[in-house]
């Protein structure tokens, strides 16, 4: 299957193009079409054991997940300007994905441009995130940027596995999730001296107004003799005013951010640089 698949490179338009080579039977109403492996290191980035160690990998939570997660490797994009369109327009004509949604997700980088690319479609656009997908490129980029490929790809896995298990359980990843890195044992020092010098400055600048104020007695010495008369007083209530704002509620994509692909397909995502 490997061989077939470092075949497959040269196609134009990275298989956009050469439909007539996907069958039709591939298209399953349900379930898995498993035309292709999960794996396809058209870059050769990986070992024959590494290979083999991550498609048993990415089928194992695939299919225990019934949702399709998928790597790709690319020397280059064959042509196309926009690295998100060519992933997305693999990801279809593959027909990768699982069940009528086509749930999935699937990873690809671009050697030529250092960049990688995620596309998620169906329930991977729930399960995955913005914050998720921020979080994925951010744990992979260490081994990526180091030629570590295998533990970058394990790391990917791995954290698609927890992340489609959190969004099944009702709490898809978030913002709150992304780790916070600590603050500097100096933070809390400079804060409390900032404070004081501020502080002091305010009340000094606010006493040297008073100078001209002298101490009294009785509070009447502060009012000025025919400044003030009241003849009468009384409180009237003119009117009482309320505004409601319907709550805004939450998109159930879980704030994944969305795009259509060439065929017009919803497709969610992101980008980075490795």
């Amino acid at each position: 299957m490997k061989r077939m698949l470092k075949q497959l490179t040269g196609m134009m338009a990275a298989v956009l193009l050469a439909v007539s080579y996907f069958p039709m039977e591939a298209m399953a109403a349900g379930g898995f079409s498993r035309e292709y492996e999960r794996l396809m290191d058209m870059a050769d980035l990986l070992t024959e054991e590494e290979e083999e160690e991550l498609i048993a990998t990415l089928d194992e939570i695939s299919e225990r997940q019934n949702l399709e997660i998928v790597v790709v490797t690319a020397e280059n994009l064959e042509g196309y300007s926009d690295g998100q369109e060519y992933t997305d327009d693999l990801y279809e004509y593959c027909d990768f994905g699982y069940g009528d949604e086509r749930d999935g997700i699937m990873l690809l980088l671009d050697m030529d441009g250092r960049d990688w690319y995620i596309s998620t479609q169906g329930y991977g656009i729930t399960a995955f995130t913005d914050a998720a997908i921020t979080y994925l490129g951010n744990e992979m980029k260490e081994d990526l940027s180091a030629g570590n490929y295998a533990a970058a790809f394990r790391i990917y896995a791995a954290d698609c596995d927890q992340m489609i298990t959190q969004a099944r359980d009702g709490n898809p990843f978030s913002k709150k999730d992304l780790p916070h890195k600590p603050l500097s044992p100096l933070v809390l020092p400079i804060c409390l001296v900032i404070g004081l010098v501020a502080g002091f400055i305010t009340v000094n600048s606010m006493k040297a107004k008073l100078k001209t104020v002298h101490s009294q007695k009785a509070a009447a010495d502060y009012v000025k003799k025919g400044s003030m008369q009241l003849a009468s007083q009384q409180d009237l209530f003119l009117y009482n005013k309320i505004d409601r704002v319907k709550k805004e509620e939450k998109s159930s994509s879980g704030d994944s951010t969305t795009h259509k692909s060439s065929s017009g397909t919803t497709h969610g995502g992101g980008r980075g640089k490795f």
